[in-house]
């Protein structure tokens, strides 16, 4: 790993901190920004409590996509669900084509206000990319290797969980990033049905004409969904050595 992109990312990382931790220090930079005098600093509620609540509602909606669709793509690439899937993919494909302020309008009557609507929208929005990378890597796994696997005296469940879903493991993790990278900007839309969440900022900004804290919801969500990138990346890198070596120390042996 260069040492520059690290340092870029400890930059950011400490950036975002610090701002998150002690908004007040940062001011200096924000108060040219401000007209008629605005407050400089976002102040109705703590940034770092709505940072870690927006973290919160995109993790609970990654994971329920992911479990979703990751279990879909799994009957889908099954010999007894391959018929459904055209119809899951399509499906999958709806959550996409609908904008998330239109999924929050229909969600709304049905589960009132809050982080529930929110959650359905990121849900349904984040689900084609997990759905998509789980049936690719699944589907990609060598016709010899699943002899290999027949051969060994392998059911088709053993098969499954400790030969194709390790090997598809690094492209269902590359969908998985995409969605909550997708999730994290998405999420601030939840604040106009009242969920928690930096959205707050980015409206309040909107609401009052205060260029201050736009910036100050944008640059959190920015530096937030950058590291998350870089972060999930890295695990995918990680998760394709170890079993990439696994393997082939079992085709060793």
């Amino acid at each position: 790993m260069k040492v520059l992109p690290v340092l870029l990312r400890l930059g950011g990382l400490a950036l975002l901190l610090a701002f998150l931790v002690a908004p007040v220090a940062f001011e200096p930079v924000f108060a040219p920004l401000t007209e008629f005098g605005q407050p400089a600093i976002y102040s109705q509620d703590n940034l770092l409590s709505l940072a870690l609540a927006h973290l919160s509602t995109v993790c609970t909606a990654v994971i329920v996509s992911t479990i979703f669709a990751v279990s879909l793509g799994i009957f889908v690439t099954r010999p007894f669900g391959r018929e459904f899937m055209p119809l899951s993919r399509s499906i999958a494909n709806i959550g996409q084509t609908f904008p998330p302020v239109a999924v929050l309008a229909m969600a709304v009557p049905a589960v009132g206000f809050g982080e529930a609507p929110t959650l359905i929208a990121l849900f349904l929005y984040g689900l084609l990319p997990i759905l998509e990378n789980t049936i690719s890597g699944l589907l990609q796994v060598p016709a010899p290797v699943l002899d290999a696997a027949r051969g060994v005296g392998m059911s088709e469940r053993q098969s499954l969980w400790q030969v194709e879903l390790p090997l598809a493991t690094p492209v269902i993790l590359e969908g998985v990033r995409v969605s909550a990278v997708i999730n994290l900007g998405t999420a601030t839309i939840g604040s106009t049905v009242a969920a928690k969440g930096l959205g707050e900022v980015i409206v309040a900004g909107l609401l009052s004409s205060n260029t201050a804290y736009i910036l100050q919801g944008g640059m959190v969500v920015g530096l937030m969904a950058v590291l998350l990138y870089d972060g999930l990346q890295i695990l995918e890198r990680r998760a394709s050595r170890v079993l990439g070596t696994a393997f082939s120390t079992g085709d060793h042996s």
